[in-house]
């Protein structure tokens, strides 16, 4: 898609407070695809005015009508999925099937999903001699990360409208394209004039300005862990309600009973999904010790199959990153089994595939979120080693377990301090809440756990 060069706000594109813009690259070749503004807090401000303006007829609307405009945001969703798949991989450089497959057709789920919730819900119940009364929170300020464009902004925008409030969404500097794209979707579904507002630009400047604007009732940010207490502080000096998402270092628990080469095939292939760049890949796999060793062999060769099927990640600064991981995994004495630092290709931000074996609990590796295709492989004595071990980090967002009985896999799942957890390979569930326990977040997204995050309680007593 050709890029905006202003900002949506009330209903229509307009020029940007400044002349400031910012490049969009594509990762895998280095090009400048585009460009977009760098929204300063006037940007910000008049979209947060027009959402204020919106809000009283938003949320007057019945739950129909709001049912009726997600529906229609799904239509035209499916109707540009192929232009949706394209734009991510350009401006993210995910593999074009994976962006058809993942990145386009989740958030069409989503925003079908909310639009079924909002003819459903119920938004006054009665109790005892009450009329409990679920009404939108307000303004709801929108910060959204760049690895995975579409699915972050519709699971935060689908709930908001579903539950009558009205948005400003400050997207990744580095997938402005595809939050572009959503707001031409939005218009063409006729949501009205200021019910979502656009404004792209930097954290610290367009970012900051909206996590702390008086006009903002709720903040609702998925990122990283630092960046969350940030906004989480920004807020709470307002006393405004929050909605963090935040990192993970989620634990794959491999049993003794289970299947290990499936559980390990499908651990490694979780862990290279979208590069490495999910906030719930399970990057660290636990294994017994008496399969430690054929545990790690399955790995380094499930890995060296994605050398050529993975994209580079999304800029070079983060390619940095993982690599100073790699060698800090290295240095620490952890084994490379698959993959190391090396650059795989001259061209683009590409990190190898990479297996680390003979990790321990206390390595940096095994504690701090990498966010690339890196995969740690920790043994354990016994199930409650284990359990010590997948709980030992700060984070709780996610996991998954594996054994040849599902009960003996569910118990252990229970024992689990994290907000999700796969039992046996257990597909996605976009009608499931997802969030974290710990310092992985505060609060729930997707389904009915997402759609009450946007809403306020009052209670009529007669």
């Amino acid at each position: 898609m050709k890029a905006h060069d202003g900002m949506y706000i009330d209903g229509a594109w307009r020029d940007a407070d400044g002349r400031d813009a910012i490049d969009v690259v594509n990762p895998a070749d280095g090009q400048v695809i585009g460009q977009v503004p760098a929204g300063t807090a006037l940007d910000v401000d008049t979209a947060v005015r027009a959402a204020r303006a919106a809000l009283p007829g938003w949320s007057a609307t019945r739950p129909a009508e709001r049912a009726a405009r997600l529906s229609a945001l799904r239509d035209v969703l499916v109707a540009r999925k192929d232009e949706i798949a394209e734009t991510i991989t350009a401006e993210l450089g995910s593999p074009l099937k994976f962006s058809q497959a993942v990145h386009a057709a989740a958030p069409i789920a989503v925003a079908g999903s909310y639009a079924e919730l909002a003819a459903t819900y119920a938004f006054e119940e009665k109790v005892g001699n009450s009329v409990v009364h679920h009404e939108p929170i307000g303004v709801v300020g929108a910060i959204t990360p760049w690895n995975y464009p579409l699915h972050q902004i519709v699971a935060k925008v689908a709930p908001a409208l579903a539950a009558g409030c009205t948005i400003v969404l400050k997207p990744a500097e580095d997938t402005p394209l595809t939050a572009q794209l959503f707001a031409e979707a939005v218009h063409e579904a006729g949501v009205p004039a200021g019910v979502f507002n656009l404004v792209t630009g930097l954290g610290p400047v367009a970012g900051q300005a909206l996590a702390e604007h008086p006009g903002v009732d709720l903040v609702s940010f998925t990122g990283s862990t630092a960046v969350g207490r940030r906004i989480g502080a920004a807020a709470g000096a307002a006393v405004k309600r929050v909605a963090l998402e935040l990192g993970g270092k989620s634990a794959n628990v491999i049993l003794p009973s289970a299947d290990l080469a499936k559980a390990v095939n499908v651990g490694v292939a979780n862990v290279m999904s979208n590069s490495g760049q999910t906030c719930s890949a399970w990057t660290r796999m636990l294994v017994h010790r008496d399969q430690y060793d054929e545990a790690v062999a399955l790995a380094a060769e499930a890995a060296a199959k994605y050398g050529d099927r993975i994209g580079p990640l999304v800029n070079a600064k983060q390619q940095e990153r993982v690599r100073g991981y790699i060698e800090k995994g290295v240095a620490e004495g952890a084994r490379l089994v698959a993959g190391g630092p090396e650059a795989p290709r001259e061209e683009g931000c590409y990190v190898s595939p990479t297996v680390f074996a003979d990790v321990t609990e206390d390595m940096t590796i095994a504690q701090e979120e990498i966010f690339g295709p890196v995969l740690s492989i920790l043994r354990y004595d016994d199930e409650e080693e284990a359990l010590r071990i997948a709980n030992g980090t700060v984070y709780g967002l996610a996991g998954a377990v594996w054994a040849g009985d599902e009960a003996e896999a569910v118990a252990f799942a229970r024992r689990m301090d994290t907000g999700q957890v796969d039992i046996n390979g257990g597909r996605f569930n976009p009608l499931a809440p997802f969030g974290g326990y710990k310092q992985s977040g505060v609060g729930r997204e997707l389904g009915l756990h997402g759609l009450t995050e946007y809403l306020q309680t009052k209670s009529l007593q007669f």
